[in-house]
C-alpha cells in the first residue's frame, strides 16, 4: 500500500493463516540455552573440578582479568622509562 490508499493490485487485507497451533520445534543443534559455549566448554574439559556454571564463570572471569593484568604490565614494561632516553644527537654521533 502506498501513501496514497492505493495496493496496486496486492490483497493486504489477507492474514497470515498457519498449519496448526504449536509452537515451532528446534534441532538439537539450535538449542538455545543460557549457558554459553566457553563455560560448558569449561565444565567438560575441568575433569570434574568444576562442577556447575557459576564456578566455571568465575573461572573464565578470572582468566579474563588476569590476561588483561598481563597485557597492561607488558604494554607498560615495553616502553623505555625517562631515565634512559639518549638524546637523538647523541645516538647518531661519528
Amino acid at each position: 500500500m502506498n501513501r496514497d490508499g492505493e495496493t496496486h493490485g496486492v490483497d493486504v487485507s489477507s492474514k497470515v493463516d498457519f498449519e496448526d497451533g504449536e509452537p515451532l520445534q528446534y534441532s538439537s543443534g539450535s538449542h538455545v540455552s543460557g549457558t554459553s559455549k566457553v563455560v560448558r566448554w569449561v565444565i567438560k574439559c575441568s575433569g570434574g573440578y568444576i562442577e556447575n556454571e557459576k564456578q566455571a564463570s568465575y573461572l573464565v572471569l578470572g582468566f579474563v582479568l588476569l590476561v588483561i593484568i598481563f597485557s597492561v604490565v607488558f604494554a607498560v614494561g615495553s616502553f623505555p622509562d625517562s631515565s634512559e632516553v639518549v638524546p637523538y644527537e647523541e645516538t647518531y654521533q661519528r
